[in-house]
């Protein structure tokens, strides 16, 4: 798996998490709203044409396939008996969205690019986690199926934030966020969540 992270999350994470695949589904189905609903917000708020032609058909390609994962995950969860919440809060994304150099314009950009690069990259790693570890034939199938689009949508992201700025400069700002990341990843609270913490068997 090509994958950028600096820390590998272990099976011990997935099984844990499974345990609860009501709440895990729960968790899912928010992230993916919020993923649309984010791409969404990037294209409202830097349209075109100040970005290459690549801009809106990227994030609105984005969007559409964020929305289509979120109807998948719900189907699944509704017809095991749970719900998507109303209001649900991501730890592991506020903590991300804190290293945002807010106000900076081209440079906050950039980093709102590869905030969101960071957690498609994390889910994807985590996907393949669950897929890996998953008893259940349809979560199983499931994760498999996510896995390959997330993969696809970080390096939207990353290729999206080299327009913004000089490469040299992305990269730079791309291998701080790594860094940050595995930490911010690992002091996560265990529980149900796609971006949970690894705690106590």
């Amino acid at each position: 798996m090509n994958l950028p992270l600096r820390y590998r999350t272990p099976d011990a994470w997935g099984h844990q998490v499974l345990k609860e695949p009501l709440a895990l589904l729960s968790d899912h189905a928010y992230l993916e709203r919020k993923a649309a609903s984010n791409a969404l917000e990037l294209l409202n708020r830097w349209p075109e044409p100040e970005y290459p032609r690549e801009w809106t058909t990227a994030l609105a390609g984005i969007a559409r396939d964020e929305a289509s994962h979120l109807n998948s995950v719900n189907k699944i969860l509704l017809r095991r008996g749970g719900r998507l919440e109303r209001l649900h809060r991501c730890d592991y994304a506020a903590d991300l969205r804190a290293l945002v150099r807010q106000g900076r314009n081209r440079e906050e950009l950039v980093d709102r690019l590869l905030v969101s690069a960071l957690i498609e990259a994390r889910s994807c790693e985590r996907f393949e986690v669950l897929r890996r570890t998953a008893a259940d034939k349809e979560l199983k199938k499931l994760y498999e199926t996510l896995w390959a689009s997330e993969h696809g949508h970080h390096t939207l992201f990353l290729r999206l934030a080299a327009t913004a700025r000089p490469t040299e400069e992305v990269n730079r700002r791309w291998e701080e966020m790594l860094g940050a990341e595995a930490k911010i990843i690992q002091k996560q609270k265990p529980g149900p969540r796609i971006h949970s913490g690894l705690g106590e068997n």
